[in-house]
């Protein structure tokens, strides 16, 4: 049901090279680069993130309630996703751990940007 989410970016060089670096734990890659905006998926026919220097040219800014969730495939891959964005400039915004009993595995981090991400794992 989702094609994209798009993220803004102040430095767009930044942002790649931490999602391209962030992304590759899970397979995934930059699909496709169109100057103020990068697209990382698996496949053009799955979900992607895109990161993009806003087209008002205003500086982005992080919106509140605003989240992009990963679904790495397990409790491990979370904790590794985690480490590898704290690695890569993000800040915690929730260590992992289990957030609802035997069902919902979680973590939080703020990019370098400072647009909040969520990796997770149901069960």
């Amino acid at each position: 049901m989702i094609s994209y989410v798009t993220l803004g970016v102040n430095n767009l060089a930044a942002a790649k090279t931490f999602y391209g670096e962030l992304l590759a734990e899970v397979g995934a890659k930059a699909l496709l680069d169109m100057g103020r905006i990068a697209f990382f998926g698996k496949s053009m026919a799955q979900p992607m993130l895109a990161v993009c220097e806003p087209f008002n040219q205003q500086p982005a800014t992080p919106g509140n309630g605003n989240m992009v969730s990963f679904q790495p495939g397990s409790k491990e891959q979370v904790d590794a996703l985690y480490h590898k964005a704290i690695a890569l400039g993000a800040s915690c915004d929730g260590a992992p751990g289990q957030r609802i009993a035997g069902k919902f595995y979680g973590a939080y981090v703020k990019d370098i940007d400072g647009n909040k991400l969520c990796f997770c794992h149901f069960g």
